[in-house]
């Protein structure tokens, strides 16, 4: 039971991670705004760390299992 968690933890956590950069990819190709009202350096490179990190947390926790 505790491995089907895990596996959705993982699957959540992986889409998420990659959609995230995705969307900062293409957002960042447009020179659209990542987020208003902030620089946008610093929104770029945050949603940036954010995604790699969640996709790497996804990816690890899939290794558990």
């Amino acid at each position: 039971m505790e491995s089907v968690s895990a596996v959705f933890a993982g699957t959540a956590l992986s889409l998420f991670g990659t959609a995230l950069l995705v969307w900062t990819g293409a957002r960042a190709l447009h020179r659209a705004p990542v987020a208003h009202g902030v620089s946008p350096v610093a929104s770029t490179a945050l949603t940036t760390i954010f995604g790699v990190v969640s996709l790497g947390l996804g990816v690890w926790v899939l290794t558990l299992v």
